[in-house]
C-alpha cells in the first residue's frame, strides 16, 4: 500500500532496501510519487552513487562479484576432462584411476547438497559460508596442483576431495547472494548472467589448459609442467576467494545501513520424504539418470574424441566446450520459452530423445568429422531445454514448506549418480572400449524416457496434468487460487471477528475489537449497518451463548 509519509532511511521494506525496479533504481529515498521536483532531481543524481546499497550501480557491482564468485570453481572444475589424456600418460594411471577425480568431487555432496542450504541460513550465515566454502575450493585446487608437482596421484586425488567440500555448497551461497540482493522478475536475469559466466568459466578452461601445457614445453619435468598449468586454477580461486571477501563485506555494510532483518531460513527435515509423491520419485530418477549421461560424458569426451576420430587434444577440447558454451547462450532463451509455453513434460521429453539421439550418434555413427560437432551442439541444446523444465516441476507439486527438503534431496541423490558413474565410465573403457560406454549411456537416457513417460501418465490420471499444463491454463489456475485466497483471507478474519466479539459477551470487562467499537460507533449514530455486518452480529451472539455452555 502506497504512502505519503517519508520512509524512514533504514526502512526493512525489500522494495525500499535494493530497489522495486530492477537496475533503474528508485526515484526517491521514500518511494513517493509525490516528491518535490527539485528533491525529484537530487535523488535522481544519487542513483548513481554506487556507495549506496539503494542504488542501482551499487546493486550491479554487487552482480559483478557474484557472477566472478564461482568463475573459479567451475574453471577448475573440468580441469581433469581438458587434461585427460595428459594426466592419464603423466600420471600413469588409467581410466578408472582417472575418473575418481570426479568421482571424489561428487561423494561430499551427497550429503552437503541436502545440509548446504540449512549451514547458510540458520548456523554460519551467507558471508562467512561464502568465505568458508571458498577456501576449501582453493585449497583443493592447490592440493591438485601440488599432487602434480610432486608427482603423487593420491594427493591429486585428496585435493579433489576437498575441492568438492566446497564447489557446490559455493554454488548455494551464490544463489542465496542473488535472492538477498534481487528481488522477483530481476531473478531471473541475474540467475541467467550467473549461469552463462559460470559457463564461461568451463569453456575457458576446455580451450586454454591443454595448450598451456603444450606451450610450457620448456619445463622438462611433465609432473611438475602439469602442476604449473593447475595451478593457474589455483589463480583464478584466489580471485573469486578475494570478491568472495568484497562481497561478505560489502553485505554486511548494506545490512547495517538498512538495518536488515535476519530471515528464518530454509527448514528441511528428512520426515518429509515420507510423504512425498510418486510423480517426485520418478523426477528424481528422471534427473539422476540424465545428468550422468551429460557430466561423466564430458569428462571421457576429449579422449574419445582424439581416438575415435582422430582430432588433435585442441580442435577435441573446442568440440567437447560446445555442451557449456550452448548451455550459457540457450539456458536462458529456453528459460523463458518454457516458461511464456508451459507443457514442461514434452519439453523434458524432447530433450531427452535429443540427448539419446546424440549419444545414438556418437555410439553407431561413422567416423566423419562433422557429426562430434553437430552432435557437442544438439547435446547443448537438449540439456539446456532438460534443465529449464525439470527443476520447475518440483515446485509444482510439492508443498512450499517442503521444497527445501525435495531440492536437497534432488541435488543429493544427482551427486550419488555422478560419484558412482564416472567410476563405471572408467571400467568399461579399460575392459571393452568407448563403443559399450556409448552404449551404457543409451540404456541410461532409455531408462531416463521411460520414468519421463512414467511421469506423464501418473500426473495425466493422478494429478489432472498438472505439471504439463499450458502457460495460460496455469496462469488462470494461478488467477483463481488467488481470489480463492482473498475470499479465504476475509472469511478467516471475520471468524476471528465473530470469535472475538463472542470472548467480549462472554466477558464485558475485556477491551473491545475495533469491529465491535465500529459497530457500536454505527449504532449510535444512527447509521444503517450493512447486512453482512448484522449477519455477523447475530452469529455472535448465538456463539457468545455457545461458549457460555
Amino acid at each position: 500500500m502506497m504512502s505519503t509519509e517519508k520512509a524512514p532511511l533504514n526502512s526493512s521494506d525489500p522494495q525500499v532496501l535494493y530497489g522495486s525496479s530492477g537496475f533503474n533504481g528508485l526515484s526517491a529515498i521514500d518511494g513517493s510519487a509525490n516528491s518535490r521536483p527539485q528533491a525529484r532531481s537530487k535523488y535522481r543524481i544519487d542513483n548513481f552513487l554506487p556507495c549506496d546499497p539503494r542504488r542501482w550501480m551499487h546493486r550491479f557491482l554487487m552482480l559483478c562479484l557474484m557472477c566472478s564468485l564461482s568463475f573459479g570453481s567451475y574453471y577448475c572444475y573440468d580441469n581433469p576432462a581438458a587434461l585427460t589424456r595428459t594426466i592419464i600418460q603423466v600420471m600413469r594411471v588409467d581410466n578408472t584411476q582417472y575418473n575418481l577425480l570426479y568421482s571424489l568431487y561428487s561423494w561430499p555432496n551427497v550429503i552437503l547438497s541436502l545440509i548446504g542450504g540449512v549451514l547458510i541460513d540458520r548456523w554460519i550465515g551467507v558471508r562467512i559460508g561464502t568465505v568458508l566454502f571458498s577456501v576449501f575450493v582453493t585449497v583443493g585446487q592447490l592440493i591438485f596442483a601440488l599432487g602434480g608437482i610432486f608427482d603423487k596421484f593420491w594427493l591429486m586425488l585428496v585435493g579433489r576431495f576437498v575441492f568438492g567440500l566446497g564447489g557446490e555448497s559455493l554454488a548455494v551461497a551464490q544463489n542465496a547472494y542473488a535472492v538477498l540482493w534481487f528481488k522477483g522478475k530481476e531473478l531471473n536475469f541475474v540467475f541467467g548472467a550467473l549461469l552463462s559466466i559460470s559457463r564461461v568459466g568451463s569453456t575457458v578452461n576446455m580451450n586454454v589448459n591443454q595448450k598451456m601445457f603444450d606451450t610450457f614445453d620448456g619445463i622438462h619435468s611433465k609432473p611438475v609442467r602439469l602442476g604449473v598449468v593447475l595451478l593457474v586454477g589455483f589463480g583464478f580461486c584466489i580471485f573469486s576467494l578475494i570478491t568472495g571477501v568484497a562481497l561478505g563485506l560489502f553485505d554486511r555494510r548494506a545490512a547495517r545501513i538498512v538495518k536488515r532483518k535476519k530471515g528464518e531460513g530454509e527448514k528441511i527435515s528428512l520426515r518429509d520424504v515420507k510423504d512425498f509423491s510418486l510423480s517426485l520419485w520418478l523426477i528424481f530418477i528422471v534427473c539422476v539418470m540424465y545428468y550422468v549421461t551429460v557430466f561423466p560424458f564430458i569428462g571421457v569426451a576429449t579422449v574419445f574424441l582424439e581416438d575415435k576420430y582422430g582430432m588433435s587434444p585442441g580442435v577435441a577440447n573446442i568440440v567437447n566446450s560446445i555442451v557449456y558454451f550452448m548451455s550459457a547462450l540457450a539456458s536462458p532463451v529456453f528459460g523463458i520459452a518454457v516458461d511464456r509455453i508451459g507443457c514442461n513434460l514434452f519439453w523434458l521429453i524432447f530433450g531427452v530423445l535429443a540427448t539419446l539421439g546424440c549419444h545414438a550418434a556418437f555410439a553407431f555413427g561413422n567416423g566423419a568429422t562433422y557429426i562430434p560437432f553437430l552432435a557437442m551442439l544438439g547435446m547443448g541444446f537438449a540439456y539446456s531445454i532438460l534443465a529449464c523444465s525439470l527443476w520447475p516441476l518440483v515446485a509444482f507439486i510439492v508443498p512450499e514448506h517442503q521444497l527445501g527438503t525435495a531440492y536437497g534431496l534432488m541435488q543429493s541423490v544427482q551427486n550419488l549418480g555422478l560419484a558412482i558413474v564416472p567410476i563405471v565410465n572408467g571400467v568399461i573403457i579399460d575392459r571393452v572400449g568407448y563403443l559399450i560406454l556409448e552404449v551404457f549411456f543409451c540404456i541410461c537416457l532409455c531408462v531416463t524416457m521411460i520414468a519421463a513417460i512414467a511421469l506423464y501418465l501418473v500426473d495425466s490420471v493422478k494429478y489432472n496434468g498438472v505439471l504439463n499444463l499450458s502457460y495460460w491454463e496455469r496462469k488462470k489456475i494461478a488467477d483463481e487460487e488467488k481470489n480463492k485466497d482473498d475470499t479465504t483471507t476475509i472469511s478467516s478474519n471475520g471468524i476471528a471477528d465473530i470469535q472475538a466479539e463472542a470472548a467480549i459477551a462472554a466477558n464485558p470487562i475485556r477491551p473491545m475489537s475495533a469491529f465491535h467499537v465500529r459497530n457500536r460507533l454505527l449504532s449510535r449514530m444512527g447509521a444503517q449497518i450493512p447486512d453482512h455486518v448484522v449477519h455477523v452480529n447475530a452469529l455472535t451472539a448465538s456463539m457468545a451463548m455457545g461458549f457460555h455452555k
